[in-house]
């Protein structure tokens, strides 16, 4: 073993590890109703294996009235029959194990759904054995609710409940009540759910919204945004989200969650936080063994361009200091639109995502791809009459539709259906397959050796056989306009353990960086990138202290 991967016999499994999301009901469906399913992902996961990714991330599969498409959970132990069963699921962790692939699943702390037991309970009275588990409180005299707090999905986040006579906070949909995490029967019970998914052999989770999970008990009201010129489609714009969200006792839970998680072996967790202090509330969230593994945000989900500023800036915020949490990076996931839609033009599409995939795969941390991203898939335009997104009905035309990014993914360039479901049942899928996306088809792109597919699973194979691009710090050594040059090393010494990724991510060919020697043995390189020679989109590997 050479010193650039001796690290691996140390190092958890997640530390670098690359994940890949699947979003159930757009993978694959096994028995044709239109609607991927557990089965569908089993019978598809060599695609995912052969990607050479360490893990797979599953959004929520659990039984829901799918209002919120299973963001709204009424049982957190059973599969939605849509979905499958339970056995389905015990299936799809021997596939994978089989395959050496991990399992993270979705863990939705901050609500359920309206239809859980739970909350059935909760609002039948004010003196219940669960009265306090969701958030609840009088109205002001006037009878309005209790505070100015919004919903994200539009509207006040207070539902009158005439059965108790009092209104209930939602963040979300009004059929996604919010859950009373300070209290402590509830936490044992999140707690119970966790242990029962770990006990069924998971080795981790993805935690939904955390900072969500525990409001302002003084229920105070949150204060203006200020005026920054911005369009705003929602009342939640207008606010700054200080009292609703976000509360400090969520680091004692999280504390108890890990403490949890870290009992069983080898397994991960990794928060999602976003808002206006997800930055601050990552790095709380990670700080230390006591607490999660990792955490990611929003610096690119929504970002209209990439740019080298805008990687540094991200790096910046995760230095390789003693107590500062583990970061991971996802450019597309179920909620934001397909990131080649945003960041380039129609001609570019190609050479820019051979250039973003070798970025993703550069960044300190665990590269998150969606399903999809590794045939660039583009952004779908759905017609209102076809959109099933809640929050895009609610806000349209002005929310870019969640269900653009959703549509299923293709597998067959020449099926009327992709392959994701069968043309004979008569049942088309949920949504439609647009025809751009069902020309990047997974069985076209596995016969063009030099499709993105074939790049992705390449680079994929180079990154982890580098334990610097896996697990090594980041320096920025230039980032300008459009050029950005990163330094991966592992180690105090610039030897074999040290790499250079040089991107020129401009439309241009670039100067090469005059402070950058030109020398080193490439490991990769895309867009007829070289040493010396920066043509646009391009991007190179170089391992310094050896040569070609």
């Amino acid at each position: 073993m050479t010193q650039l991967d001796s690290s691996a016999a140390i190092a958890p499994w997640w530390r670098g590890a690359a994940i890949y999301q699947i979003y159930p009901r757009s993978f694959a469906d096994s028995n044709g109703d239109g609607i991927g399913d557990l089965p569908g992902i089993t019978a598809r996961l060599d695609h995912v294996a052969r990607l050479g990714v360490d893990a797979i991330w599953i959004s929520p599969f659990y039984k829901s009235p799918m209002a919120d498409f299973g963001y709204d959970i009424s049982d957190y132990c059973a599969v939605d029959p849509m979905f499958g069963t339970l056995e389905d699921f015990d299936a799809l962790i021997a596939r994978a194990k089989g395959l050496g692939l991990k399992v993270i699943v979705d863990q939705v702390y901050a609500h359920t759904s309206d239809l859980h037991p739970w909350f059935a309970q909760s609002r039948s009275s004010r003196d219940n054995a669960r009265a306090d588990w969701y958030v609840w409180a009088d109205p002001r005299q006037d009878g309005t609710p209790p505070n100015n707090w919004q919903s994200i999905f539009g509207g006040p986040a207070w539902r009158w409940d005439a059965r108790r006579g009092q209104y209930y906070m939602h963040n979300f949909l009004v059929s996604q009540p919010q859950l009373n995490c300070h209290h402590p029967d509830v936490q044992q019970a999140l707690l119970d759910v966790a242990q029962f998914w770990l006990d069924r052999g998971v080795s981790g989770f993805r935690i939904d919204a955390l900072n969500h999970s525990m409001h302002d008990p003084l229920l105070r009201d949150n204060p203006p945004a200020p005026d920054d010129g911005a369009v705003r489609t929602r009342p939640y714009d207008f606010q700054l989200q200080v009292h609703n969200q976000s509360h400090p006792d969520i680091v004692a839970f999280i504390e108890r969650l890990q403490a949890l998680i870290a009992s069983y072996p080898d397994t991960y967790s990794l928060a999602e936080v976003g808002g206006l202090n997800s930055g601050i509330e990552m790095k709380a969230f990670t700080q230390g063994p006591a607490r999660l593994d990792s955490a990611y945000g929003f610096d690119f989900l929504y970002a209209e361009n990439l740019t080298p500023r805008r990687i540094a800036a991200a790096l910046d915020f995760w230095p390789d200091e003693p107590g500062t949490g583990w970061p991971s990076w996802a450019f597309e996931n179920h909620d934001a639109p397909r990131a080649l839609s945003r960041w380039c033009a129609p001609e570019d599409i190609d050479a820019f995502a051979r250039m973003k995939t070798m970025l993703l795969l550069s960044l300190r941390g665990n590269p998150i791809l969606f399903q999809g991203e590794e045939l660039g898939l583009l952004q779908d335009e759905i017609p209102f009459e076809q959109l099933r997104d809640p929050e895009a009905i609610a806000n349209w035309p002005l929310t870019l539709s969640r269900d653009g990014v959703r549509t299923p993914l293709p597998w067959m360039a020449q099926d009327e259906h992709g392959g994701f479901t069968s043309a004979s049942s008569g049942v088309g899928p949920w949504l439609p397959l647009s025809a751009h996306n069902l020309e990047r088809a997974v069985d076209r792109q596995e016969a063009d050796p030099a499709s993105l597919l074939n790049l992705t699973r390449e680079l994929l194979r180079l990154r982890a056989g580098s334990a610097a691009l896996r697990r090594g710090s980041c320096d920025v050594l230039l980032a300008d306009e459009t050029r950005l040059v990163l330094r991966r090393r592992l180690g105090g010494a610039k030897s074999s353990t040290s790499l250079l990724a040089v991107f020129n991510m401009g439309t241009n060919a670039a100067a090469w960086p005059g402070e950058i020697p030109a020398g080193g043995r490439v490991l990769a390189a895309v867009n007829q990138a070289e040493p010396g020679s920066l043509p646009a989109w391009g991007g190179l590997w170089i391992i310094e202290g050896e040569t070609a």
